[in-house]
């Protein structure tokens, strides 16, 4: 049973460009920290900068919206490049009004904008989006290969975004991807306190510790994008972040 967890965020991350070696990033803000990395570690990654490594930008000069785009433009209020762009990544427009556009995008996360955003992107090189990661969970399983590899030990890997709540003011950071941890757990047929077994509860677990890892990093000029988390234990079957996404014939609000 875990008694208590500590985050600690790595100071002094630099600003990832495309190509950059993020299992180095990590070792040297570790270092920085003084963290010597131990067996069942877990370091939390905001998506931003596993996106920005991966060059996972689309400039909007080189965009041409569609009719669809136009036209939800006018709903919107956005950019019809913008929207175009979100469309691409999508697979459903669940709702739509002043600024928001709520989606379905193609990996089944229901969200705002499929996470495409311009917040703390750089834009000296011309107009540009960043798109999620193109699959969070096998980047940080190469993130999680790569520093089981540098650090000698088994860690864990969570890649974090900021998702709103349909019925909660607010944005919680949520598991995009993860590995070397159990994302969901179900604790049914586990007895409670008075022994009758529990029915239907499932623990998202990473998304539990992805929100946590929020609190460290924040959400504007913080620059803590990457976090190290120690305490965390579990004995539940390890399964990827995609576990956590609710298949849409379960859903009973679309």
């Amino acid at each position: 049973m875990t008694r208590s967890i500590t985050y600690t965020a790595l100071p002094d991350i630099p600003l990832v460009q495309p190509g950059d070696d993020l299992v180095q990033i990590i070792a040297d803000g570790t270092i920085r920290a003084g963290i010597e990395v131990i067996a069942g570690d877990v370091l939390i990654l905001a998506q931003k900068i596993v996106s920005k490594s991966e060059n996972r930008y689309v400039y909007l000069d080189n965009v041409t919206p569609s009719a669809r785009a136009l036209e939800l433009a006018k709903t919107v209020g956005k950019d019809p490049r913008h929207i175009e762009v979100v469309l691409s990544e999508s697979t459903q427009v669940v709702r739509t009004r002043r600024n928001v556009m709520i989606v379905a995008h193609r990996l089944g996360f229901v969200m705002a904008n499929a996470g495409i955003d311009e917040s703390n992107i750089e834009q000296s090189q011309g107009h540009r989006v960043l798109l999620l990661p193109e699959n969070p969970d096998a980047s940080c399983e190469d993130l999680k290969a790569g520093l089981d590899r540098r650090f000698g030990v088994s860690v864990g890997v969570v890649v974090n975004d900021s998702f709103g709540r349909p019925w909660r003011n607010g944005v919680v950071g949520v598991a995009l991807g993860s590995a070397g941890i159990p994302s969901l757990q179900s604790l049914i047929g586990v007895h409670d306190l008075f022994s009758r077994p529990m029915q239907v509860t499932e623990t998202a677990i990473a998304d539990e510790l992805a929100a946590a890892a929020s609190l460290v990093m924040g959400q504007g000029a913080e620059a803590q994008p990457i976090v190290h988390v120690r305490g965390f234990s579990s004995s539940a079957p390890m399964n990827a972040a995609s576990a956590l996404v609710r298949p849409r014939e379960q859903d009973l609000f679309r």
